[in-house]
């Protein structure tokens, strides 16, 4: 069993779960590279801005907007830590929406290690949660509060919508 809150030391090693195991996501898609700290309402995640074509340009940058993926999948690891901690499987979410995206840059240079935190701050019965997330690196700082739906059951969800 997980404990509730685990603060991780340096080494990535001592995070019990690698962030592929978190998140629905696979292969290149998966942008984060590590957790740093989980806790109850909250996870802190690392990624080093990549360049290999999936979202740079010529010029070697990410555009900024692409730090809304990293919330997103800063939050889907969150939910895939808890889910673990509870015995569960991983199961999708769904980003419903965004507010308040502000972010210093235009774009993130590639090579820059990026700090993502998520902060659950609303979490309704009806599976809806509204996180406050930031982006943090040299010269860096982005802020958003992202709207999602984390069903405790993805696909029961889906085939009610006929999809």
């Amino acid at each position: 069993m997980c404990p509730c809150s685990l603060d991780i030391p340096d080494s990535p090693a001592a995070f019990p779960y690698p962030i592929e195991t978190l998140v629905p996501q696979s292969g290149r898609m998966v942008l984060l590279d590590r957790v740093l700290e989980v806790g109850d309402d909250h996870i802190v995640a690392e990624l080093k801005v990549r360049d290999d074509g999936l979202f740079s340009s010529a010029d070697q940058h990410v555009p900024a907007w692409v730090g809304l993926e990293y919330m997103a999948q800063a939050i889907a690891a969150y939910s895939g830590y808890h889910r673990k901690c509870r015995g569960e499987a991983i199961g999708l979410g769904f980003l419903l929406g965004t507010r308040y995206f502000e972010c210093s840059v235009g774009s993130f240079p590639c090579g820059a290690t990026l700090t993502v935190r998520a902060e659950k701050i609303i979490e309704a019965a009806n599976d809806m949660s509204v996180f406050d997330c930031t982006i943090a690196g040299k010269h860096i700082q982005a802020s958003s509060k992202l709207n999602v739906l984390l069903p405790q059951d993805s696909q029961k969800f889906l085939a009610g919508k006929g999809i």
